[in-house]
């Protein structure tokens, strides 16, 4: 039964991957724009956000980057959960409601 779970989680993932791979959208931003915040969302020592990166950050949709707090998804593109969410604050915007 855990190792139907764990597949179940895995075909999820690939396809949410898959779908943002090909132009999709995170929380309202292309995921090319999210890309530029990489660095201010990486351990051990992250960037602070570039402005390229808050520019992308204000277009998003910060109730819906709460869903991803625990997902495993954002750690698939090397990214730091608590970090990304971190990044409106560091932009100067308000902090996601989560």
């Amino acid at each position: 039964m855990e190792m139907g779970k764990g597949l179940v989680a895995f075909l999820l993932i690939f396809g949410v991957i898959l779908q943002v791979s090909n132009g999709e959208t995170i929380c309202g931003v292309d995921v090319d724009e999210l890309v530029t915040c990489r660095p201010a969302a990486t351990r051990p020592s992250p960037a602070p956000p570039s402005p390229q990166c808050c520019k992308a950050i204000a277009k998003a949709d910060l109730k819906c980057l709460c869903e991803f707090k625990a997902s495993p998804f954002l750690p698939t593109f090397g990214l730091d959960p608590p970090l990304v969410l971190a990044i409106p604050a560091k932009c100067g915007l308000p902090n996601p409601p989560c």
